[in-house]
């Protein structure tokens, strides 16, 4: 089988053969950028973003390898910090990034119709649980309790936008709880954003404040200030 034919590979065909375009139209022509690679990542923002195949973040913000440390995972949650012996990769990777790396903005970039966030406000995890998704999605509990407050009659789809934009400003409450990120955001050294990707509309929105509203970001317009080291609880 020619794994380098699309038509002829499938999936994984097409990988092997975009890997053969990258190959050639970036690594080999930009040979000085990845020779400097080689001496270790010195990445400034950390994204921490939904495992969604749809919301890349690097293809989204048209970043270059080196800009980003990424870290994904199913709604772009993170937790909040556990003392209990048990692995967390999603907290080893940012203590990695903040501790190791020294990023000095973390952005948690949420998106429309995250299925993960559907999960948390509709699947009846008593009835058919899935064995990890379930308690995962439990980390944003707040956000169902949120939404529940909501009235009955309003739009499915405007109650789940508003979920998954309360789902990233939860995830910041929790993120500004680390004491090593709270320090760092102290010192000034470390800031804070929350952003919403809407990839039926296309626009790049960013909350202007530990409990929103999000506004959209357009090119050549100073980005909205950080969030405060002041996070509600």
């Amino acid at each position: 089988m020619d794994m380098h034919q699309p038509e002829r590979g499938g999936a994984l065909g097409r990988l092997v053969a975009g890997f053969d375009r990258f190959r050639h139209h970036h690594f080999e022509a930009d040979h000085d950028l990845y020779d400097s690679l080689l001496d270790g990542q010195r990445p400034e923002v950390m994204v921490i973003a939904c495992s969604d195949s749809r919301t890349d973040p690097a293809i989204i913000c048209g970043a270059r390898p080196g800009e980003l440390f990424v870290v994904r995972n199913v709604a772009a949650l993170v937790p909040p910090p556990a003392e209990d012996g048990a692995p967390h990769g999603t907290a080893s990777a940012i203590e990695f990034g903040v501790k190791a790396l020294g990023v000095r903005h973390i952005v948690v970039l949420g998106h429309s119709f995250c299925a993960g966030v559907r999960c948390l406000l509709d699947h009846d995890h008593g009835a058919a649980r899935f064995d990890y998704v379930s308690d995962w999605v439990e980390v944003a509990r707040e956000v169902r309790h949120e939404m529940d407050g909501l009235v009955t009659e309003a739009d499915r789809a405007l109650i789940a936008r508003r979920a998954e934009q309360a789902a990233v400003l939860t995830s910041l409450r929790h993120l500004a709880a680390y004491p090593f990120v709270a320090e760092r955001m102290a010192a000034g050294a470390l800031a804070l954003h929350g952003w919403y990707f809407h990839f039926g509309w296309g626009v790049l929105q960013a909350a202007e404040g530990p409990r929103g509203p999000f506004r959209q970001l357009d090119a050549g317009e100073p980005p909205l200030p950080a969030l405060g080291a002041a996070m509600p609880a």
